[in-house]
Order: structure tokens, then sequence, then C-alpha cells
């Protein structure tokens, strides 16, 4: 199951009356890709459809979650889960490592001379009150 099938997967789990249009337009891709995409849930049995008319007396769709596809929606949820886990750990210890670089570094001469000048860096009054 790709990316895009898990999303669509899940909207379809809060949500089985919406519309390929309304799931188009909340997911951000075209209604033939939402297409494409239900119709593969429904070839692998992820989800299954049934007709019924909705408040605007329109026949629709509502699209439910097999036992096939909750397994995968849980699977899923715990490999995409680790997934950003390991992003974060990894995303800490670089930050971390950065860190400890940037109070090593000598200060560069710029801000040394900057920072040890006569002249004030900031005007004596407040902004506002010249």
């Amino acid at each position: 199951m790709d990316e895009q099938q898990f999303k669509t997967l899940r909207e379809l789990a809060k949500d089985g009356t919406l519309s390929q249009r309304d799931l188009s337009k909340k997911m951000g891709v075209s209604l033939g890709r939402v297409n494409y995409l239900v119709n593969a849930l429904l070839a692998a049995g992820y989800i299954r459809a049934s007709r019924f008319k909705n408040s605007r007396n329109k026949i629709a769709y509502m699209y439910v979650l097999t036992p096939k596809g909750i397994s995968a929606k849980v699977a899923q949820t715990y490999h995409f889960l680790q997934r950003k886990l390991d992003e974060y750990h990894q995303l800490t210890e670089e930050i971390e490592t950065l860190r400890k670089e940037t109070m090593t570094q000598p200060e560069s001469t710029e801000l040394r001379a900057k920072r040890t000048s006569s002249v004030p860096l900031d005007p004596p009054f407040p902004k506002g009150e010249a």
C-alpha cells in the first residue's frame, strides 16, 4: 500500500460518505487519481462500497473498511509512527550535534569586532523617541 492509498483509507475511515469529488478536494489530488485509489482499495479488499441516498436525495456511495482494511490501516499507522519517530530521533541528534559544533567553533573576527567595539550597536534611546 502506498502513501496515497493509506491517506485515502484514513479519510474513508473518518467519513465513508465522502464523495470522490469531496475526497479529491480534501486530499488535494485530482478526481481521476481518487477514482484510481478508491478502485485499487476496492480491488485489494480493503473497502467495500454500498449505494445509498444522500441528503440531497441523490444516489451516492458509502465506503466501509473491511476487516482486512482495518488490519492494513492499523499496520500502516504503526509503520508510519515508527518511521516518524525514527526521523524525530535523527533530527534531535543532528540538532544537538550542530549546537555542540556552534559552541566549540571560535568566534568569527567580525562578531568579535562588533562585540568589543566602542561604538554601541543599538541607539541609546528606544525606537520612536528620536
